[in-house]
């Protein structure tokens, strides 16, 4: 599966959770809308932060969605590398398979968005 394509369905599984959890399900969207929201640190920085964490915590779905949240909101794609080696750097070797996964998903993005 494409990455942009597993980012979709990655939202759409947590909004499906909605059924089940909505108080939940709709507390986790506002966190994520409030908290990525530009205010002292721009929305680009800490779309990169979000990136960085979710490589050094193994988080493949959040990673594709961080990499396109990240590029959306104007990161660039060497300031998405810079993001990877810094996680790399923080979660030690197995990042880096991660990290090799973020940067396909950035290829995948600057291909689609041409």
């Amino acid at each position: 599966m494409a990455h942009q394509e597993h980012c979709t369905d990655v939202m759409a599984g947590i909004w499906d959770l909605r059924g089940e959890l909505p108080a939940t399900a709709d507390a986790a969207f506002e966190l994520h809308r409030a908290t990525l929201a530009g205010g002292a640190l721009p929305r680009a920085s800490k779309a990169l932060m979000a990136l960085a964490i979710s490589i050094a915590s193994r988080c493949v779905g959040c990673i594709t969605c961080h990499v396109e949240g990240a590029l959306d909101s104007g990161a660039t794609p060497e300031q998405v590398h810079e993001a990877i080696g810094v996680a790399i750097l923080m979660g030690g070797g197995p990042s880096a398979t991660y990290g090799a996964e973020a940067a396909k998903a950035v290829q995948e993005y600057v291909r689609t968005h041409a």
